[in-house]
């Protein structure tokens, strides 16, 4: 996947990428409302025989006026590129937001970034999309550009689930933090996912009869503490089941961070240091404290039963689900 940053020494973008499609947003989650527009500018793009590109923002710009409190991230920049990727644009753009290019005005953004440097001959976004000093621009402002300038605008309306509510990134993030992974999915349209490296730890699973591959989410991450069935992904894609408990470990260490410990069924080998996925099912239940290890032992065999139980026969639930955990 080629990912361009734009950097300070401002390189053109290549030849063969210029006078493309270019959706434009945040697109964290990559949820099915912002699959909506991202599939329109692919069509688009597929029909004019032009490169499809996104256009997007790191670090989140929330982040960068709040850094006190920054966004959990459902997909973090490379979780989001691969599945970009996978979706068929030919590039991402992840241009750099910071309090600077905050201050630049809605005019400037389109003849600089569109125009000088990406060509568009196509922006698909969607249909509340404000961008620029003040949130300045905003669709009227994007449309009256393409017609003074020459490049097409599609605005694409907001996309509502079953339910004919607008499916959002907050609400997503709501959800994951209540451990309701299941209806997560349905929002997203495939298994929320983590990717981190594989670390060393204490070692007490694997004295216990379950050693886990342990992982550390980023600080700002919000998922629910509890006991999840998950699919775990190495980096050659060979895929494992196994039950994964993300919290403090209540039983022997209440004082650590929180960590990502995951246990996959039939398994041995070493895994440390592989920067893998882990892909969530299902919470099964709460994190709890325990009256010694054997305590523990029969409800974490209680634990693997229920999680193969639910993993057993499942589906993908589109393309994304298909290429991230199947």
């Amino acid at each position: 996947m080629t990912v361009f940053h734009r950097n300070e020494t401002k390189q053109p973008l290549p030849e063969h990428l210029r006078g493309g499609v270019i959706a434009i947003g945040n697109f964290d989650g990559v949820h099915r409302g912002h699959q909506a527009v991202l599939q329109r500018a692919l069509d688009i793009a597929a029909t004019r025989g032009i490169p499809a590109l996104v256009l997007t923002f790191e670090p989140h710009p929330r982040t960068v006026f709040r850094p006190e409190r920054p966004v959990f991230r459902i997909t973090p920049a490379p979780l989001k590129a691969r599945i970009l990727e996978g979706m068929g644009f030919s590039a991402v753009i992840e241009y750099p937001f910071d309090r600077g290019f905050s201050e630049i005005s809605a005019h400037d953004f389109i003849r600089a970034v569109l125009l000088d440097w990406l060509h568009a001959s196509e922006v698909v976004t969607g249909f509340d999309f404000h961008f620029g000093k003040g949130r300045e621009g905003g669709p009227a402002f994007l449309m009256a550009a393409g017609q003074e300038n020459g490049f097409g605008v599609t605005l694409v309306d907001a996309f509502r689930d079953e339910n004919a509510s607008v499916i959002s990134s907050s609400f997503i993030r709501s959800l994951l933090h209540e451990g309701e992974v299941a209806e997560a999915a349905g929002q997203l349209g495939y298994r929320y996912t983590v990717e981190a490296e594989v670390i060393g730890g204490k070692q007490l699973g694997r004295t216990l009869g379950y050693p886990t591959a342990n992982m550390q989410l980023p600080p700002e991450a919000e998922l629910r503490n509890g006991i999840y069935a998950v699919r775990f992904r190495r980096p050659d894609g060979s895929l494992h089941d196994g039950v994964a408990s993300y919290g403090r470990r209540p039983t022997v260490d209440t004082d650590g961070a929180p960590l990502l410990e995951t246990f996959l069924f039939d398994f041995s080998g070493d895994l440390y240091g592989e920067v893998s996925a882990v892909t969530f099912f299902g919470h099964l239940r709460d994190e709890l404290k325990f009256d010694g290890l054997d305590a523990l032992v029969v409800q974490m065999k209680r634990d693997e039963e229920e999680a193969r139980a639910l993993l057993a026969g499942v589906r993908p639930l589109g393309d994304i689900d298909q290429r991230l955990c199947f």
